[in-house]
């Protein structure tokens, strides 16, 4: 199976491709944590909505869709435990997105991620399937005290783009579209993308498939008056308070929020959205 496509370069449009599978590779992000709640309890996500879009492209149940995405995995967790089955599923398409809860750990070590990262990009793309990579918002004009972030971000931002070379990789840059530093496209953690982030992600990936634009993803929200300084103290004291402790407390004790827990859509089922 080949199916690949034309790129003019990393990201860009391109001639539409049909696709009738499509498999979710990744961590919180692929998952779709903070979006709307489905009726059946999980996060609907920027990949369910993709799935929406290229199902309506098919003939009824003829769009087959998987996300193996479980929230906290790093690059090596994600390679080990859903490169295989991907890569056995055989999708038209695969998403792959991970990396980035490495960088947010001291001590990282960026060039095992880019490898771990750059094997399984290579080894999906031998299965013959488009893959969508992408790089990181960047957290420094919205979160204080992530700039330590910054240097690894760019060294994967340019890593990713490098990957995006072969003309069967797309490259979804969300580090280059300002509309991510307002931090209502945020759930309140600040670390996971509200309903407009996942709405305006799964744009991007259609839009780096060659579909026509349905809104511009990158246009800025409209003004609104910023909080004031009282109002902002207690919004971080309630962040620190319930989001921030709980999250160094996992690291600490060496858990994650997704231990124990499966994939939101294991198989690689007819889906119709």
């Amino acid at each position: 199976m080949e199916n690949t496509m034309e790129k003019s370069a990393p990201g860009a449009p391109t001639e539409p491709t049909g696709y009738t599978s499509y498999v979710a590779v990744g961590d919180s992000f692929t998952e779709g944590m903070c979006d709307d709640l489905l009726p059946d309890g999980h996060y609907r996500g920027w990949a369910d909505r993709v799935a929406d879009r290229l199902a309506a492209e098919q003939p009824a149940g003829a769009f087959r869709y998987a996300n193996l995405a479980v929230r906290g995995k790093l690059i090596g967790q994600i390679h080990d435990e859903q490169l295989a089955t991907a890569a056995a599923m055989r999708a038209d398409l695969v998403t792959l997105a991970g990396g980035l809860n490495d960088v947010l750990r001291p001590r990282c070590d960026i060039a095992q991620v880019e490898d771990l990262l750059g094997r399984s990009a290579t080894a999906l793309r031998a299965t013959g399937a488009t893959v969508v990579l992408f790089t990181s918002t960047d957290p420094t004009r919205r979160m204080a005290g992530s700039t330590r972030l910054l240097p690894a971000i760019l060294r994967m931002k340019a890593f990713v783009h490098e990957l995006g070379q072969d003309r069967g990789i797309a490259v979804v840059d969300l580090f280059s579209a300002p509309c991510f530093d307002d931090r209502r496209l945020w759930a309140e953690d600040r670390l996971h993308l509200g309903p407009e982030g996942h709405r305006r992600v799964a744009e991007a990936v259609l839009e780096a498939l060659g579909r026509p634009a349905a809104f511009d993803w990158r246009a800025p929200l409209p003004a609104a008056a910023l909080p004031g300084r009282a109002e902002k103290l207690a919004a971080d004291a309630r962040w620190a308070r319930t989001h921030l402790g709980p999250w160094i407390g996992r690291r600490i004790t060496g858990r994650s929020s997704g231990d124990g827990r499966p994939p939101k859509r294991a198989e690689l089922l007819p889906y119709e959205g």
